[in-house]
């Protein structure tokens, strides 16, 4: 696989660029940014379009508004926040292709940054509308997508606008680039041992991923609400924890796989249960064997914590997809921070799958000991399974 780079483009001063972000970023109930990993990630391929005299016209979505335009999912906090990073005014368009937004594209000048408002304000963009996307294609005679984290959608302004660009009109951006050859090698030539670690709420989001990784990996550990649906596969009973009933088939064949591949693979031995699913809820630590009948997991425990700390001790590469445990709420996140934090003193590579994980290591406070965050938690991990994203095969050259 090969993707062009920006430098590779024969942009000049006045081209104008149709630059794909995600800029997906958590807001609190006043609009505030509480993350902005994901707009600073994006700044080396902005900055290198400005710095070159282009005209850039920068597209995102955030959150789900469901193709209505919503202000409580308007961008206008992301303009503030990028015109603070550059240090230049960010002009911010009304809407996607509407009359501010052509307004504001013909006015751009050398060296100017356009945002266009919300892409899923338009039902065009989930679609992968074709005549949508040929109306953002006129806002740029050149099109990078620096958006890892949606190159696994098949969205108009990641698969659809590609179509009206040839191949020395278009391009990965630097961050797109950074996140598909590091994953790509790191699954290719880890250096050994090679230590996954998949968390999360569920078996069905993981399960192609833990199936890839195990040829690969010399050890597996299985934790948060998706080990439950691995004890259970084992025969053991966990009252009212997340389980996926119909995924125990499957979580039996991946553990025979592991053993036949010789493939060392841990789950929790002990749990902080919780007689309800609440701050205020009342909480025990027991073991895998004795989670009562009406209480239901919601992190891992300390003895299990030691037991992945001496995993992961030699790990020479590590990598971490998903939570041990409910982390939001800070009574059931001690075993996710834990974990982040044995992960950081490690002397391997660590490479932290995007979203939850890389909220819960910046709660944690783990941010700058991590080798690489990737900005895409469900494009990392198709990555990982081996899938084509639409974005990505969309750039091949």
């Amino acid at each position: 696989m090969r993707l062009k780079s920006p430098k590779e483009l024969p942009l000049k001063r006045g081209s104008r660029v149709f630059l794909r972000c995600d800029f997906n970023v958590p807001l609190d109930e006043f609009q505030n940014i509480t993350d902005d990993r994901r707009i600073r990630m994006a700044l080396p391929t902005i900055k290198y379009l400005l710095d070159n005299g282009c005209k850039v016209v920068v597209a995102s979505h955030l959150g789900r508004p469901k193709g209505k335009k919503d202000p409580k999912f308007s961008l206008k906090p992301v303009a503030k926040r990028l015109s603070h990073l550059l240090q230049q005014e960010v002009k911010m368009a009304d809407d996607v292709i509407g009359p501010s937004a052509k307004s504001e594209v013909e006015k751009l000048k050398e060296g100017d940054i356009l945002l266009l408002e919300n892409l899923r304000f338009e039902p065009g963009e989930t679609k992968n509308d074709r005549e949508f996307a040929r109306e953002l294609s006129q806002f740029g005679e050149f099109y990078i997508n620096d958006a890892f984290g949606v190159s696994h959608r098949a969205h108009a302004s990641v698969e659809a606008i590609t179509h009206f660009y040839d191949k020395n009109h278009k391009s990965a951006g630097f961050l797109l680039l950074k996140e598909v050859n590091f994953l790509y090698k790191l699954i290719q030539k880890p250096t050994r041992p090679f230590v996954a670690v998949v968390g999360g709420s569920k078996v069905s989001g993981k399960l192609e991923a833990l199936v890839n990784l195990l040829p690969k990996v010399d050890k597996l550990i299985i934790g948060g609400g998706m080990s439950f649906t691995f004890l259970k596969a084992r025969g053991f009973e966990v009252g009212k924890s997340i389980v996926e009933d119909e995924l125990i088939p499957d979580a039996i064949k991946v553990m025979e796989k592991a053993k036949e591949l010789k493939v060392k693979c841990y789950l929790p031995v002990d749990f902080l249960v919780a007689d309800r699913f609440s701050e205020d809820a009342v909480t025990k630590y027991v073991t895998y064997q004795e989670i009562p009948e009406e209480w239901m997991g919601l992190d891992i425990g300390p003895a299990s914590i030691r037991l992945f700390g001496e995993v992961l001790y030699d790990a020479q590469t590590i990598l971490w997809n998903g939570p041990m445990g409910v982390f939001e709420m800070d009574k059931f996140s001690r075993g996710t921070v834990k974990l982040s934090h044995i992960i950081a003193q490690s002397y391997g590579i660590k490479v932290v799958g995007g979203g939850d994980t890389a909220a819960a290591v910046q709660k944690a406070g783990d941010d700058d000991e991590m080798t690489f965050i990737s900005t895409g938690g469900g494009a990392s991990l198709e990555l990982l399974e081996g899938k084509e994203l639409p974005g990505i095969k969309a750039l091949e050259v």
